[in-house]
């Protein structure tokens, strides 16, 4: 197998560390509770070499955990419809909380009164050209979540899928199974987080963000969330 990137991304980026090479891994459509560290022994570790880390996105973790909200089971509260009325509802950075979904995932995770202020915050925010900052209060929990969202694959409509359970423990869980170093990423084409690492990496999330800061795993229907870093040394 070869080192590829997806389309529209490429496949070296350089760093204050270094060059990397990010390979792309495709996978079949992962199901809710697979097995992730089965799925990395099958699609990455045959062009695994030593020295290579494995960025994962949290998607396909929180799939595998089971860690999913479904949509029948949201009570959807006036304070929801009246603030979604007001934010963005999607973008190409995933889905906002205009979506009324989002806007009640907020509220249970955080408070309606937190939510509010988040939200008349932002208002003003905005007339004054400062963006970012309801999910700057309300925080990553919030920020991360994904699905309610069918436009690309449409099983994703029906349920949100918040961020990974214990990500540390899950990236050495899977580092001490197949012997990847490795690290998860929620990840969009505008930034990237990196929600945590197995103990054996010993780049900081600043200089693994650097990494991956052009989101190499794509937006879409790649179904490529496992990217194998390589760093060049010529």
């Amino acid at each position: 197998m070869d080192f590829k990137a997806n389309d529209n991304k490429n496949l070296n980026i350089e760093t204050t560390t270094g060059v990397y090479s990010r390979a792309a891994i495709k996978t079949h459509f992962v199901e809710l509770g697979e097995d992730y560290c089965e799925l990395v022994e099958r699609y990455v570790k045959p062009l695994y070499e030593e020295g290579d880390i494995l960025a994962i996105a949290e998607k396909i973790i929180s799939l595998c955990q089971n860690n999913i909200i479904r949509k029948e089971d949201v009570k959807i509260s006036g304070l929801a419809k009246f603030l979604s009325r007001f934010a963005t509802q999607h973008s190409s950075a995933g889905i906002g909380v205009g979506d009324v979904y989002k806007m009640q995932y907020a509220i249970d995770t955080c408070g309606g009164a937190k939510v509010f202020l988040a939200a008349v915050c932002a208002g003003f925010g905005k007339l004054v050209g400062r963006k970012g900052i309801f999910y700057e209060m309300v925080g990553e929990q919030v920020k991360g979540l994904d699905g309610f969202y069918p436009d690309v694959f449409p099983i994703y409509g029906e349920y949100g899928i918040p961020l990974p359970k214990n990500p540390v423990g899950v990236c050495n869980e899977i580092c001490k199974a197949t012997g990847i170093p490795t690290f998860l990423i929620d990840a969009n084409d505008f930034e990237c987080d990196i929600l945590g690492k197995s103990s054996n990496i010993e780049l900081s999330d600043a200089e693994l963000a650097e990494i991956v800061r052009d989101n190499p795993a794509g937006q879409d229907n790649q179904c490529t969330p496992f990217i194998l870093v390589r760093k060049k040394t010529d």
